[in-house]
């Protein structure tokens, strides 16, 4: 009897402090920020930094000097890959864009060939179209079942050895 009346009375105790609230705002979460990155390559070198990104059906090269970030102009630039080869024509300074409607959806090692009035360089660099892979979702292995089923059964018999001992004790007072 004294068990329950003990068991009961620190529920009463407990039973507020878990309700306690400490402020915070438990309103409707913010909405997710959804923000669609155009598939990109990225290659550099001691001399060149390119960054190749894909847009409506045309390839975009954005050529800079690697040491001063400053746009690469009047660059002859070929690229081949992915279905994609030729001359690439710039757009405005430091950018070059070639035609890309052919291009499939799959990883595609690209070559960038660059040639200014006083430097060369190849670079390589790998565009990755694939369309993103479906969320798995979380999945529980034997493992962690095991372990949160050890600790409920070891939880069980504390409280079990917990009740036993107690009874031991009355019995042996009376």
């Amino acid at each position: 009897m004294r068990l329950v009346v003990l068991i009961a009375s620190a529920l009463v105790f407990v039973a507020p402090a878990a309700l306690g609230h400490g402020g915070e705002d438990h309103g409707a979460p913010p909405p997710s920020v959804i923000q669609s990155i155009s598939p990109r390559a990225v290659a550099n070198s001691d001399e060149f930094e390119a960054v190749a990104v894909l847009e409506n059906k045309k390839l975009l090269l954005y050529l800079d000097h690697f040491a001063s970030n400053a746009p690469v102009v009047g660059a002859k630039v070929e690229i081949e890959g992915g279905g994609l080869k030729g001359l690439v024509s710039e757009s405005s300074p430091g950018v070059y864009a070639i035609d890309a409607a052919a291009i499939t959806p799959e990883k595609h090692p690209l070559t960038i060939s660059i040639e200014t009035e006083d430097s060369a360089d190849l670079l390589l660099a790998t565009l990755d179209i694939r369309p993103p892979s479906a969320g798995i979702g979380h999945v529980h292995e034997w493992s962690e079942w095991a372990v949160w089923s050890g600790a409920g059964v070891l939880a069980l018999a504390g409280g079990a050895l917990w009740i036993a001992r107690r009874r031991k004790k009355s019995k042996g007072v009376h």
